[in-house]
């Protein structure tokens, strides 16, 4: 097995319009749309439409959504082994805003996301311990995802924490346990309390987080790229290609699965390189409506990228 998420799935609710929302404030919407999503299954999706090997191991209601969700993971290839349904709780949904310039903001509901338990990581073992890369974030409890990052270590998997959404006070163990981890500014700012606006203020929340013990910190900057370091005196800034954004929704999942691939199958390329291309993957994503909808196929992406 190549990438094992452990992690959540949503379905997406999400309503276009031509600007965000103020406090109180109603506005018309241009388009609604109800599609497949959540952090965990994002990465996964993008990882095998990559050309990855792919497990997910997450909990689904047992309404209609999370019976058309497992439909949806055959579709893209993923194993399903390890994604059960809870009785009388509803999938996790996510409700989420578009704006004109694709920017969004976005409410989650973890439904039966907060189901998922140390035993059910126990269950899938065997897939752990044959896993190139394991993914994880915080859309499922910070328990779970600590006891996966400890599990994952044993077996000599590289692991990928995605502190989404995030919150100011997590195990400090955790830490120790990421080889890379991945916040986007916001994230970065509620984890560090340094407010993001320019490289100088990157380089001091990449500092903060190298100095917890995460081996490799990655802050994705939208539009500018992302900050990477492994020595917090040797912090590197890789832009991303220019495109014009039609939906920014899920494009930080875009670039984590993106990464869990070329992390996966170029270990000879540098990280430096893997994120570089991951950007490629997020940008690609960006120019496209929806979520998992947005996500490209390998056979859509320019070969260069795949050299």
């Amino acid at each position: 097995m190549d990438v094992v998420v452990v992690g959540s799935c949503m379905i997406d609710l999400v309503c276009y319009a031509p600007r965000l929302p103020k406090a109180g404030e109603t506005l018309h919407g241009s388009r609604f749309s109800i599609g497949f999503g959540g952090k965990g299954a994002n990465q996964c999706v993008v990882s095998g439409r990559l050309g990855c090997r792919t497990a997910m191991v997450a909990k689904l209601g047992t309404d209609d959504f999370g019976s058309k969700y497992l439909r949806n993971f055959a579709e893209n290839q993923v194993n399903v082994e390890h994604v059960t349904q809870v009785e009388n709780v509803s999938s996790g949904v996510a409700q989420i805003s578009v704006d004109e310039n694709g920017q969004n903001c976005i409410i989650i509901v973890g439904g039966a996301n907060q189901h998922l338990s140390e035993q059910d990581v126990d269950a899938a073992d065997a897939l752990l311990r044959q896993a190139k890369v394991v993914v994880t974030q915080l859309e499922i409890r910070p328990e779970v995802v600590l006891y996966t990052l400890k599990k994952a270590k044993q077996y000599g998997a590289v692991t990928i924490f995605n502190p989404a959404p995030a919150i100011g006070s997590l195990d400090p163990e955790i830490y120790q346990y990421c080889d890379i981890i991945c916040p986007n500014e916001t994230e970065a700012e509620i984890m560090t309390g340094v407010h993001i606006e320019s490289n100088e203020d990157a380089q001091r929340a990449v500092k903060e987080l190298l100095r917890r013990g995460c081996k490799a910190v990655i802050i994705t900057l939208g539009e500018k790229g992302a900050a990477l370091a492994t020595d917090p005196e040797a912090i590197k800034f890789i832009e991303t290609p220019k495109v014009t954004a039609v939906d920014t929704t899920g494009a930080g999942d875009a670039f984590v699965g993106g990464l869990a691939f070329f992390l996966s199958q170029r270990s000879d390329l540098s990280l430096e390189e893997q994120v570089r291309r991951a950007c490629s993957i997020a940008s690609c994503s960006v120019q496209s409506a929806g979520t998992q909808t947005s996500y490209p196929w390998k056979k859509d992406i320019d070969p260069k990228l795949f050299e």
